[in-house]
């Protein structure tokens, strides 16, 4: 357990206030998971992890430091900072997926380089796209979007499955996978705009 920056006294559990002096203590290096107290593992409660995620920035937003020492209060901003990046980053299944792999020494590859080595989501991105644009109506083009959500929701279930088995192979392709049907929906609902 580190020692407090102020008094030198006994930090809490979570890292963040001295139980002597009750100062804010710096940041300290740790993984998305840990920083907001979940396991690290694909399949999460989004609904605990917000509760996780309200609970820590009520106790160290930057508001509540306003008048404290200048310490504090940048060890707060990073807190936040911290917390917010988390978050974001664990609420996405795409995104929680992708730390995970880089976690467990398998990062996923840059931008577009993955569809060389997977002829078979390329194709399967293509014909979607192809299906959408020959939709002669806005029901025939939420069909096809729904089905896209289907299909997504089923690759988020395959990714539970293949990390609970350390299947790195198998998730990074799934990943991969459900990144496609989450940038076709994405590009779908853009395109419906008025």
């Amino acid at each position: 357990m580190a020692a407090c920056w102020s008094c030198s006294g006994t930090v809490d559990r979570d890292g963040l206030f001295c139980e002597s002096c009750g100062a804010l203590q710096p940041p300290r290096l740790a993984d998305h998971f840990a920083r907001l107290g979940v396991p690290a593992a694909f399949d999460i409660a989004v609904p605990a992890l917000e509760r996780r995620y309200f609970e820590l920035q009520r106790r160290i937003h930057p508001d509540r430091f306003a008048a404290r020492l200048p310490n504090e209060r940048e060890y707060s901003q990073q807190h936040a900072a911290n917390l917010n990046d988390a978050l974001q980053t664990l609420k996405s299944p795409v995104r929680r997926a992708e730390y995970l792999l880089a976690l467990k020494g398998r990062p996923m590859r840059g931008s577009g380089q993955e569809t060389v080595d997977d002829e078979e989501i390329l194709v399967h991105a293509m014909e979607m796209r192809e299906a959408l644009a020959e939709a002669a109506t806005p029901a025939a083009a939420d069909a096809v979007v729904a089905d896209a959500r289907g299909q997504a929701e089923r690759v988020t279930k395959e990714l539970v499955t293949a990390f609970a088995a350390n299947d790195l192979a198998g998730a990074a392709r799934l990943t991969l996978r459900l990144k496609y049907l989450d940038k076709f929906v994405e590009d779908a609902r853009e395109r419906r705009r008025p």
